[in-house]
């Protein structure tokens, strides 16, 4: 159970990151936003889906944490 809540943590803190350099550099090509993309857009994808975004803000990566933060209390 603590590999799996630090494994979370772990990707909560790459969610934030592809997060900040969305709203840092988007579009950028830079190695270490394309690896983050590739680790957390499989998970976004699906809650796009479900979730429009309102206002022009996407607000999937938000609930993306917020459901993180909810399962590693659970666990």
């Amino acid at each position: 159970m603590w590999i799996l809540r630090q494994a979370l943590e772990i990707y909560q803190f790459v969610v934030l990151a592809y997060i900040l350099s969305t709203w840092v550099a988007p579009g950028s090509h830079h190695p270490i936003v394309q690896i983050l993309k590739k680790a957390v857009e499989p998970v976004l994808a699906p809650l796009r889906r479900v979730i429009p975004p309102i206002g022009g803000f996407d607000l999937s990566s938000l609930i993306l944490l917020l459901g993180l933060q909810f399962l590693g209390r659970f666990i």
